[in-house]
């Protein structure tokens, strides 16, 4: 099973901006110590820094020595992953430890592995919403082994024909999963609402990193935005 018992004690702050939620938690050997949370939406630049800074002061106060940082690398939202790479590289650095790059598909795999749909046939779909009918996805198994490498995916009733089989359970997923549910159903195929990525559910992929030493450069590592940055020009106003 992917969740293996973490031998060394780590306390970890991570940071998701992923999404539309702005998120940090601190984390210990599997346990949420302290986290902040906003859904409201695109507050990341607004919200992150002090987010951080009440985290800091909590593990200030209680003595508990930061081991790494872990950030959300993507694919997500352009902005807010520059957003939360740049605070976690300045994090990392300040404090003289570790950077860990956290997959945003696989974080959203975790936040739904207990879900009663899953067994060992299960395969999920995690999906970011991109443009119009697009999304960022990838397919993994309940190991979290990728299946299908993470790539910009245009949605149709095709979409994923080659991993849908009578014998598996497909698990749909993220904030893309939406539009996913209208194109792509059967019998077999179960769409989960809700999921979105958060700092609280990064514990066990930033904890396994950190007992492997998988560690990201904190100079010179880049979000996983998957396509280039397209900028939408604005449509000439008609008076």
């Amino acid at each position: 099973m992917y969740f293996e018992i973490i031998a060394k004690m780590a306390n970890i702050i991570n940071i998701d901006t992923s999404t539309e939620v702005c998120s940090v938690a601190l984390t210990s050997q599997g346990t949420v110590i302290e986290h902040r949370e906003d859904y409201s939406g695109q507050n990341h630049a607004k919200l992150l820094s002090p987010f951080i800074a009440d985290i800091l002061q909590y593990s200030t106060s209680r003595d508990i020595k930061i081991d790494a940082v872990a950030v959300s690398l993507g694919p997500g939202s352009y902005t807010g992953l520059r957003i939360g790479l740049s605070e976690a590289k300045g994090l990392a650095f300040g404090l003289g430890v570790p950077l860990i790059g956290v997959d945003t598909l696989k974080l959203l795999c975790v936040s739904a592995m207990f879900s009663r749909y899953v067994d060992e046939s299960s395969l999920f779909i995690p999906m970011i919403d991109a443009r119009r009918m697009e999304v960022f996805a990838g397919v993994y198994d309940l190991a979290l082994n990728e299946v299908m490498t993470p790539m910009p995916v245009i949605l149709d009733e095709n979409s994923f024909a080659d991993y849908i089989t009578p014998e598996r359970n497909i698990i749909l997923l993220g904030n893309g999963a939406d539009k996913a549910s209208k194109v792509i159903t059967g019998p077999n195929i179960h769409f989960i609402p809700g999921v979105k990525p958060v700092a609280v559910d990064m514990l066990a992929l930033s904890e396994l990193a950190f007992r492997n030493a998988d560690f990201i450069d904190v100079a010179y590592s880049t979000p996983k935005y998957l396509k280039e940055f397209q900028a939408t020009k604005p449509r000439n106003k008609v008076f």
